[in-house]
């Protein structure tokens, strides 16, 4: 099972990068990160809808798709790990985690995505979401490997 994570906006080296690279170093599952970004001023609702095209362009054409939004499901590092290896046993090659710019995703996409998650009611920085989801990708792993990193 191969994971991408697509994004928009680049990364610069600091904390969040770095927070990032540390939990992504740890996943055994192959991963990769895709940082994507619309050179020109669009109106916002052009910029959504232009970033939504980058994103979906940049997953591999069979992809399960993931998006990360604050109106999705809020999910237990559990229930989390437990659709990660549902995937996995059902052969599931590809599985592509799309985060979106400043203004999120356009209905269109959430409704293309297979899951659609939210890590909570409060606003988080983009970069930040990026180390958030690298580290429950690497908890999910720990979870599903029956290794004690995780703590019900």
């Amino acid at each position: 099972m191969k994971l991408l994570i697509a994004a928009i906006g680049r990364a610069q080296r600091g904390p969040e990068r770095d927070l990032y690279e540390h939990y992504a170093a740890r996943i055994r599952w192959p991963l990769a990160l895709r940082e994507l970004e619309e050179k020109r001023k669009l109106p916002p609702v052009q910029m959504i809808q232009r970033e939504s095209e980058l994103l979906l362009e940049a997953a591999p054409a069979k992809a399960v798709l993931v998006a990360l939004d604050r109106r999705g499901k809020v999910l237990d590092s559990e229930a989390f790990a437990g659709q990660l290896g549902r995937w996995r046993d059902d052969s599931v090659s590809d599985i592509a985690f799309l985060i979106g710019g400043a203004d999120g995703h356009p209905e269109s996409l959430l409704k293309r995505a297979a899951l659609v998650v939210s890590f909570g009611a409060m606003t988080w920085p983009h970069l930040l979401a990026r180390a958030m989801l690298a580290e429950q990708l690497y908890r999910a792993q720990q979870l599903l490997a029956g290794h004690p990193y995780h703590r019900a």
